[in-house]
């Protein structure tokens, strides 16, 4: 099982985001795996939204899993945002989104990227972990409850 501490870390995660559209928040996420990663802003973004053409990466129950590929990376990143208010992200059962988990994985991850999309979809599947996500106001809040969803749950 792949443990989200090895792809988050606390600068990655923004804890009430406020954005109009999900070309905005697509932007803000990128800008802030940019800090994070050290690649272009502007060449993740294009990668997000690359990937966001061939269908949309709202998953359903308000979350999106925005994700791609790049050749300068050397290990996956994942960057979180809980959006001040939920907006339309196209997904799947047109509910508007307010949990992003933003994934990027070197350009030849293979089955190490679809297992990170499979981990991060179980884990904001889960009712109890989405709503102690939604309910989390700060960023090692959040971190907790990816990373250590269990002992959440419990709490």
């Amino acid at each position: 099982m792949m443990d989200l501490a090895n792809l988050l870390c606390l600068e990655g995660i923004l804890p009430a985001l406020k954005v109009n559209s999900k070309k905005q928040a697509i932007q803000e996420l990128a800008a802030r795996a940019a800090t994070v990663t050290g690649l272009s802003e502007r060449e993740i973004f294009d990668t997000l939204l690359q990937r966001e053409r061939l269908g949309s990466t709202g998953v359903g129950h308000g979350i999106a899993i925005p994700h791609g590929k790049m050749p300068n990376i050397h290990r996956m990143y994942g960057i979180f945002a809980r959006l001040d208010r939920p907006l339309d992200f196209e997904a799947i059962d047109d509910q508007p989104v307010d949990l992003i988990f933003m994934l990027l994985a070197p350009e030849g991850a293979g089955a190490d990227h679809l297992k990170a999309l499979a981990r991060v979809a179980r884990l904001l599947r889960d009712p109890a972990v989405a709503a102690n996500l939604r309910a989390c106001r700060d960023a090692s809040a959040l971190f907790a409850v990816l990373t250590h969803p269990v002992a959440s749950n419990a709490a």
